[in-house]
């Protein structure tokens, strides 16, 4: 009997076509992926798989049933983590790890067996040791992901949905992610993901389904799973690759740089860091979780003060400014993405326009407070035609976007600004492969105008060919930097571990050492 078989899926939301004749297989026991651009319907197909949304055409077999309800979904042995991170905020770890298990009338396991369970399972799979009766709202986003991974293996299905699930997780906690999805392949489960990290596919799948414009283009087995045939199917005009090298990299490193901080500390106990970024420089801050890399471009984005030390930008003059909340970094000509769109860049009440627009109101308004629609509207086309925005009118509400086409909106907002900074906090996370090329393409042009990008991200193969410097965070501060010629993978790992050296693999003892 196979896990998953899909045939001929149409599925419209209003005047949005979501699917138009999308076909999928796969069998128990195998790790399967669903690739596709934003907005090609990979979502909604797994919305479909999981009785969350029900098809308007086609036949849908989910091991041997056709879900209509996310209950029957469950009870049949389907599992979905969503893109987004669903969690209750107000809620414990424990009972956001068991939500949605119990009856209305009685309770399947006590209170005392869900704390236990709950935390040894995030022992295991986070490698994190958190009190079961934590506020959930207390913790990162990374360890609110491991949560709702864990309510989800918890319930040991024979199917489990990835849906970019794995995009706040960084490099160690993906791997440990990874032999979690090959003990459930192992096991005879069947896991599906929907994922635009390229390593990720290469790495763990055995094969892929590739949509585009709502249909399924192709199916890729193992071997053949590269960027070259993923961009080939994905997209009809031809991406050059984003690992292409950067050319005419003009750094302007004799002047004052564009944005510097000195002596900052991000703890008590952490060591003082020293950071510069010039004029036509894009710089990646990497790290694994925790090593104090996102506190830090908080820090330089103005909306977290520094605990000691110093941020500041330099004018045209000798004249610096310095950075303690955001009305300065706004001033100063800061622009920060977010990739936790939904905590800290969407409204999801506004629509699209009105979400592009926000930040641009103080510019647009008259003396009497009125905005310039036309004024906005055409802002909003010229970043919309850069980043190919999909969407079906303006004025629909931001959430009638896919995942990645609200990201694009915010990037749009901030190239919008015209700033002289731009700060970017994983903002791939959730983004096709064909619209992270057309980011880098972007961000390569900003600062070959002059423009200096700092760019956070925990893919390491977002830097490579990409960045002009690569900065390695490691126990709260800098550990290792790295010139365009030295950013290769092996120096990066190495040094997010603490080490001078690359790490390497001894296939025959099975072990991890440096070179």
């Amino acid at each position: 009997m196979p896990a998953i078989s899909l045939q001929n899926i149409a599925k419209s939301f209003g005047e949005t076509r979501a699917l138009a004749g999308a076909s999928l297989h796969c069998e128990l026991g195998e790790i399967h992926a669903i690739v596709g651009e934003n907005g090609s319907g990979k979502s909604t197909l797994a919305k479909i798989i999981s009785g969350v949304a029900l098809p308007d055409a086609g036949k849908v077999d989910v091991l041997g049933h056709a879900p209509t309800t996310p209950a029957e979904a469950i009870a049949a042995g389907i599992s979905t983590i969503y893109q987004e991170i669903m969690v209750a905020e107000e809620l414990t770890v424990w009972e956001n790890t068991f939500a949605g298990t119990d009856g209305l009338w009685r309770r399947k396991t006590t209170t005392a067996e869900k704390k236990r369970l709950a935390r040894e399972t995030l022992l295991r799979l986070a490698e994190v040791d958190i009190d079961p009766d934590t506020p959930v709202s207390a913790l990162p986003l990374s360890v609110k992901q491991w949560i709702v991974i864990a309510r989800a293996v918890l319930q040991k299905p024979k199917l489990l949905i990835f849906d970019e699930s794995s995009a706040a997780l960084d490099l160690e906690a993906t791997n440990r992610l990874h032999k979690e999805m090959l003990a459930l392949k192992e096991a005879g489960s069947c896991v599906l993901l929907v994922t635009h990290r390229i390593a990720e596919l290469v790495k763990i799948t055995d094969s892929a389904t590739v949509l585009s414009d709502g249909k399924t283009v192709g199916r890729l087995e193992k071997s053949e799973i590269t960027e070259k045939n993923l961009l080939r199917l994905m997209s009809a005009d031809e991406r050059h690759s984003a690992a292409g090298k950067r050319e005419n990299s003009v750094i302007s490193t004799a002047h004052k740089p564009a944005l510097e901080a000195c002596n900052v500390q991000l703890a008590a106990n952490a060591w003082p860091l020293d950071f510069k970024v010039h004029a036509g420089e894009i710089v990646g801050i990497a790290g694994l979780d925790g090593a104090g890399q996102s506190e830090f471009v908080s820090i330089l984005a103005g909306i977290t003060p520094a605990p000691a030390g110093k941020v500041q930008v330099w004018g045209a003059s000798t004249v610096s400014h310095e950075i303690t909340s955001l009305a300065d970094a706004e001033a100063a000509g800061i622009t920060y993405v977010s990739g936790d769109r939904k905590k800290e860049g969407l409204f999801p009440n506004l629509s699209i326009l009105e979400n592009f627009g926000l930040a641009l109101y103080d510019r647009m308004a008259s003396r009497f407070g009125v905005i310039d629609r036309t004024q906005l509207s055409a802002a909003f086309d010229d970043e919309e035609l850069r980043l190919s925005i999909k969407y079906g009118d303006r004025s629909d509400k931001i959430t009638t976007l896919s995942g990645g086409n609200q990201q694009k909106v915010l990037i749009a907002r901030a190239f919008a600004l015209s700033p002289k900074v731009i700060i970017l906090n994983d903002p791939a996370r959730g983004v096709d492969i064909g619209t992270k090329q057309d980011l880098y393409t972007h961000l390569r042009d900003f600062a070959s105008n002059g423009g200096a990008v700092v760019y956070l991200s925990t893919e390491i193969e977002e830097f490579l060919n990409f960045a002009d410097r690569a900065d390695v965070f490691f126990e709260g501060g800098i550990f290792a930097s790295f010139d365009q010629g030295a950013i290769t993978e092996d120096n990066l790992l190495a040094a997010m571990f603490g080490q001078t050296k690359p790490i390497v693999f001894d296939e025959d003892t099975g072990t991890e050492g440096v070179a």
